[in-house]
């Protein structure tokens, strides 16, 4: 039986990944769904490629260039968030990829775990804001959570077969972004092309802002922490420049287990998607002559702030966190839109992180009430 897959996101770098991995097994994978938020000329290519049962253009206004576009094809058209919390729970999709950007994903990705469907999750901004929600649901509907990031693919790779051996420490890798080893002064004055230039990896800009703060790395642990319920104080980040070393589990007994590879996301996509199996592919394999040195140093949490704020926000728990990720997403789009510099942004969610009421144990309704009052609140730290 073919697995029938529903992307959320299917036009930006992990969706169109995800559908590089799909082409190359046929008769393992099929596309049921592909929903996008703008790109409606990538969406439409790729509908009429895979042929799926559905889409769903998040941008209503664009739901009739789709419409025109896809009449002559065997694929349903449909517009609006609610659509596609409504696709994802249909009873033809086996598995939901999670590839929406940022907050974005955290709706759909709960409406589809009530509807009991397995998750691939490359969208860790849904355990950043509504960890123990998510996490509490998925337990009771007995859905797997399977993480496409590849620090935490490599982490669950490395936990496999291990479920008797308690561990003492995860170590997540980080190659330092662009700005490794710069100093304050220097940071002051970078451009955002800069900020956009990651020396290992192919991804969308707000993730890529995010690498060069750190903040997706401090978003990593946060997930690390609902992924595999590990305390905080169990779960470290090292930086490694080369990004061959995806993450390492350390078990009580001291030995270590690590995942390697080079840094190419399909091998994520392509495990989480086939788990529990391997897929064999021709992907170019990682040779260590290539690479006789490989470095690891300790990140600098008091120039890069956003993971030392992301530590704070876990430690603190509650509505913080998503206080954090909300924050995060209005300074990076200013940062984009040259609205404030690089060292303004970390400067900028700490305020908002103090400037926000603090709800121990919130509910869904009361994160999205927060999430709104925290980009409210951050725009308005950045007009002044």
């Amino acid at each position: 039986m073919k697995k029938r897959i529903a992307i959320l996101g299917s036009t930006g770098s992990i969706g169109t990944q995800s559908l590089d991995v799909i082409s190359h097994n046929p008769d393992k994978f099929e596309v049921e769904v592909l929903t996008a938020n703008n790109n409606v000329n990538l969406l439409i290519e790729q509908a009429k490629k895979v042929q799926p049962n559905a889409v769903v253009i998040a941008n209503k206004q664009k739901y009739k260039q789709v419409a025109d576009a896809l009449s002559n094809e065997p694929v349903k058209v449909y517009a609006g968030a609610d659509a596609i919390n409504q696709v994802v729970q249909m009873e033809s999709v086996d598995l939901v990829l999670t590839a929406m950007v940022g907050y974005s994903g955290l709706i759909p990705t709960y409406h589809a775990i009530k509807a009991g469907k397995n998750i691939a999750l490359a969208n860790k901004e849904t355990l950043v804001v509504a960890g123990e929600i998510i996490t509490k649901i998925a337990h009771e509907k007995k859905v797997e959570i399977l993480p496409v990031d590849s620090e935490h693919s490599a982490i669950f790779q490395c936990l496999a077969g291990e479920f008797m051996n308690p561990v003492e420490k995860i170590y997540i890798t980080c190659s330092g972004g662009p700005f490794r080893g710069k100093t304050e002064n220097e940071l002051r004055n970078v451009t955002v092309n800069d900020a956009l230039a990651h020396p290992n990896w192919e991804m969308g800009n707000k993730i890529t802002i995010d690498s060069a703060t750190l903040m997706n790395k401090g978003f990593e642990v946060i997930e690390a922490h609902w992924l595999f319920g590990l305390a905080p104080s169990k779960i470290d980040v090292i930086v490694h420049p080369e990004s061959i070393v995806h993450s390492l589990v350390q078990f009580e007994d001291g030995s270590m287990k690590a995942q390697l590879g080079l840094p190419d996301m399909k091998l994520p996509i392509q495990y989480a998607i086939g788990f529990p199996y391997r897929i064999k592919n021709n992907y170019q394999r990682f040779n260590f002559l290539d690479y006789p040195t490989l470095r690891f140093e300790p990140p600098n949490t008091k120039i890069f702030r956003n993971l030392a704020l992301a530590y704070e926000a876990l430690d603190f728990g509650g509505n913080k966190p998503c206080i954090l990720n909300a924050a995060n997403e209005v300074v990076v789009d200013a940062f984009l839109k040259k609205k404030i510099g690089f060292l303004q942004m970390s400067e900028t969610i700490e305020k908002a992180m103090n400037n926000i009421a603090f709800i121990e144990k919130p509910s869904l309704d009361d994160l999205i009430e927060t999430n709104a009052e925290a980009r409210r609140v951050t725009k308005l730290l950045i007009e002044d």
